[in-house]
């Protein structure tokens, strides 16, 4: 009788390191198949004029996804579409154009295919109160019109040059900045009469700056394209603030910014 109930103890015991054994990851509430959520720090290289909606995106993409930090580089497109084809680390591109998305996918470097995910237009920025009186287009190539615009490369750049060749107007200006928030800072210091930005930056200036709207803008609507990097070490993540960007939330916060759908 004592071997038996020996046998049965031994036997017990087994059943119940067994059962330890296999539970081990269920007592942490974590499926043994289950993978973990992934952290870390996601980079995302976005154009000059979406620094406004793209920060506020990022903050709710970290309260979304805990243990996950979004780091953004904000310049002209044409710079940082040059940065990826050099191999600068980046998890998501979004391009104020397609020809400076165009330099990144003909160089096979994003996981798909880009994606727009809005549309902008020019406008011109002047100080307050518009103190040389522009209304017009024309009028920035006015004698005593001190104008800045965007480098041709960089994409409001080359949208202000198309509308110069669809209205047959030639600027003088007295600087090409490489983005166009330089642009923006060169009329709210004063050192520019106006500047040629996009409406969304006129809008995130507040009464910095007064906005002219010209009809001509509309020969020169922009694009923006998003796409996940190839290289990116975090492809799920990517994908998922891709998505942030065009889902409801996005859209939303892009219109609240100025911006268009696509």
């Amino acid at each position: 009788m004592k071997i038996r109930a020996l046998a049965a103890c031994a036997a017990a015991a087994g059943l119940l390191l067994a059962g330890c054994g296999n539970g081990s990851s269920a007592s942490s509430g974590v499926p043994a198949t289950a993978t973990a959520t992934p952290t870390g720090t996601l980079t995302v290289l976005a154009a000059a004029s979406l620094k406004e909606s793209f920060t506020a995106l990022g903050k709710q993409f970290e309260t979304d996804h805990p243990g996950v930090k979004v780091s953004f580089n904000f310049a002209g497109s044409s710079d940082l579409a040059q940065q990826i084809v050099n191999g600068a680390p980046a998890d998501v591109f979004a391009a104020a154009s397609d020809a400076t998305m165009k330099t990144v996918t003909d160089a096979n470097l994003t996981s798909a295919a880009p994606v727009v995910f809005a549309k902008n237009v020019l406008q011109i920025a002047t100080p307050p109160g518009n103190p040389k009186g522009i209304a017009s287009f024309a009028d920035l190539a006015k004698d005593g019109v001190k104008v800045v615009v965007c480098a041709p490369q960089v994409p409001c750049g080359a949208a202000e040059q198309k509308i110069e060749k669809a209205t047959g107007t030639t600027l003088k200006p007295v600087s090409q900045e490489a983005d166009v928030k330089s642009v923006l800072a060169k009329v709210e210091s004063g050192d520019a009469d106006a500047g040629l930005v996009y409406i969304t930056d006129v809008k995130s200036a507040g009464t910095k700056v007064a906005g002219v709207t010209f009809p001509e803008s509309s020969k020169a609507v922009t694009n923006y394209p998003i796409a996940v990097v190839k290289s990116s070490k975090l492809a799920d993540l990517a994908q998922q603030f891709q998505t942030a960007v065009t889902g409801e939330l996005g859209q939303k916060t892009l219109e609240q910014a100025g911006f268009t759908k696509p």
